[in-house]
C-alpha cells in the first residue's frame, strides 16, 4: 500500500536584511536571513501613524537606520541649510505658522511616505536594484522625506505658540506685531514679525531674529530706528533710518 504524502504547504517566506556592525577593523556588513517578517523597531507603524500626538511620537519612533540605503554609495544629504535659532531661545511661532508645519508633517507621514514605501517595495521586487531607477529615486526621496519629518517633529515639539490677536491694543513692537514703517525715500512698507520657520519676505513676513526685526523690536509709534544695511564698499556697512508709523496686532494669515 502506498503511503499517502502529507499535503504540500507553502514554504515559509524568507526575509533578508543587511546589518552593519562596527568591528576593530572598521564596519562590516552582514546579511541576516529569517523566516519571520521584519517588524519596526519601535512598534507597528500604524500605531504611530494614528497617535494623536504624532509629532511627539515621531521623535522616538523613527531611526535613520531604517531609511539609509546601505548598499549605495550615496551619502544622506545633511548639508541643506535650515532656519537657525539663537542658542538658548524658544522657537516662537504664530498659530498659522504652527498649523502650517503640522499640516506638512501630517501629509508627509500619512500620505506621501506610505505611498512611496509601496513604490519602493514594488521596485525592489523587479530584480537588480543597481540599475532600477524607481528604486534608486524612491530611496533617495524617502531619505529626504524622513529627514524633513524629523526636522518638523523637533520644531513642533519645541515650539511656543504666540497669538498676536490676543495682545490687544499696544503701541510697542513685540513678536507678532504688524508694523508700518517709512523709509528715507518716503516709501512705506508693512512687515509682520513671525517665527523663523514661517518667514517669507516676499509676503512681508520677517523672522523675529532677522536684522530688520531686531531693529524694530521694542520700538514704539513715531520712533526712528537705525537699520544696518550692506554697503557697496567691501567690508563696510551703511545705516538707514526707519520711522515707525503704525503698530497693530492681528491674526496673521499666510497667503
Amino acid at each position: 500500500m502506498l503511503r499517502q504524502l502529507p499535503a504540500q504547504t507553502n514554504p515559509p517566506q524568507i526575509s533578508r536584511c543587511r546589518i552593519r556592525r562596527r568591528t576593530h577593523h572598521g564596519e562590516a556588513t552582514f546579511i541576516r536571513h529569517s523566516t519571520q517578517p521584519l517588524q519596526p523597531r519601535h512598534g507597528k507603524i500604524e500605531q504611530v501613524a494614528s497617535h494623536p500626538n504624532i509629532h511627539g511620537v515621531l521623535k522616538f519612533g523613527m531611526s535613520k537606520a531604517f531609511t539609509r540605503e546601505t548598499d549605495s554609495n550615496e551619502d544622506d544629504d545633511e548639508s541643506q541649510p535650515a532656519p537657525l535659532l539663537p542658542v538658548g531661545v524658544k522657537n516662537y511661532i504664530t498659530p498659522a505658522g504652527y498649523q502650517c508645519l503640522k499640516d506638512e508633517l501630517d501629509k508627509l507621514w500619512r500620505v506621501e511616505r506610505p505611498v512611496l514605501v509601496q513604490t519602493i517595495t514594488w521596485a525592489a521586487s523587479n530584480g537588480d536594484r543597481s540599475e532600477n531607477g524607481d528604486y534608486i529615486y524612491g530611496k533617495k526621496r524617502l531619505r529626504e522625506i524622513d529627514k524633513r519629518i524629523r526636522f518638523l517633529a523637533k520644531r513642533l515639539d519645541h515650539a511656543e505658540v504666540i497669538d498676536p490677536a490676543k495682545r490687544g491694543a499696544c503701541e510697542q513692537i513685540f513678536f507678532g506685531a504688524t508694523v508700518t514703517v517709512c523709509r528715507q525715500d518716503g516709501a512705506e512698507y508693512v512687515y509682520s514679525i513671525v517665527g523663523v520657520d514661517e518667514a517669507n519676505p516676499a509676503q512681508g513676513l520677517i523672522s523675529w531674529v532677522s536684522p530688520l526685526a531686531r531693529a524694530l523690536l521694542k520700538a514704539r509709534v513715531e520712533d526712528v530706528v537705525t537699520l544696518q544695511v550692506p554697503s557697496p564698499t567691501r567690508g563696510q556697512c551703511g545705516a538707514e533710518e526707519l520711522e515707525v508709523i503704525e503698530v497693530i496686532y492681528r491674526e496673521i494669515v499666510r497667503a
